[in-house]
């Protein structure tokens, strides 16, 4: 749980913190919990909401329309369409590199790549259309991508 909040407020302190609210929201509402679910992935559910609320609490998100990135999805995967050898590359550079990323997609390849949510997983808990995030998920990685071949 402390990994998730870290990697989304890439702060201890406020991760601690988080994680701390949120143990305490889910054992005060313990009677919410359905059992539908793994009462793990429950829990973890509530620390992703409450690093998210406080990441925009911190102002540190930047929401982006997707009118305004969507004519330069064409002109992107363009220049990606090389083939590349990442054979040589560690996980902990793609980590390190990913740490570098804006927070918003840094924050979706976390969700998306390390997490293992889905896109209309991810749509959800940021509160964004289903379009949006399949735009920021691939945003961000063309973005990844292109510091990794930078890295190389």
């Amino acid at each position: 749980m402390y990994n998730t909040a870290i990697r989304i407020l890439q702060d201890s302190f406020e991760a601690e913190d988080v994680m701390q609210e949120a143990f305490l929201s889910a054992f005060t509402k313990l009677d919410s919990y359905s059992g539908e679910v793994a009462f793990g992935a429950w829990l973890k559910k509530i620390v992703i909401n409450r690093s998210i609320s406080q990441l925009k609490k911190n102002n540190k998100v930047e929401e982006v329309k997707l009118e305004v990135v969507s004519y330069k999805l064409e002109e992107e995967n363009e220049e990606l369409n090389e083939i590349q050898d990442y054979k040589s590359i560690k996980a902990r550079a793609v980590l390190e590199a990913i740490n570098k990323l804006k927070d918003n997609y840094r924050m979706v390849l976390n969700l998306s790549l390390i997490e293992g949510y889905d896109n209309e997983e991810i749509a959800k808990i940021l509160n964004i259309s289903n379009e949006n995030c399949r735009t920021t998920i691939s945003r961000a990685k063309n973005k990844l991508r292109s510091m990794m071949q930078e890295a190389v």
